[in-house]
């Protein structure tokens, strides 16, 4: 036995952020149905793509749909 604390596995968010970097090109601020609908056609896993789908309706810039949804803005 040992004394390591149990390890929670964070998915894996490069490809949200490849997306985030992705769609955010050129645009400042895009509506959650937009990124969720781009997410299900990047088939992003279903860890993130439920992340996305918790988003509140509204519109976001990139830096504010990273830090609501666990990513990071390039």
């Amino acid at each position: 036995m040992t004394d390591d604390a149990p390890v929670t596995e964070q998915p894996d968010t490069r490809p949200l952020d490849e997306l985030l970097d992705e769609i955010y090109h050129g645009q400042e601020r895009i509506s959650q149905a937009d990124i969720y609908r781009r997410a299900v056609a990047a088939e992003l896993p279903a860890e993130l793509l439920s992340r996305i789908a918790a988003l509140p309706q509204g519109e976001y810039a990139a830096d504010e749909a990273a830090d609501l949804l666990g990513g990071t803005v390039g």
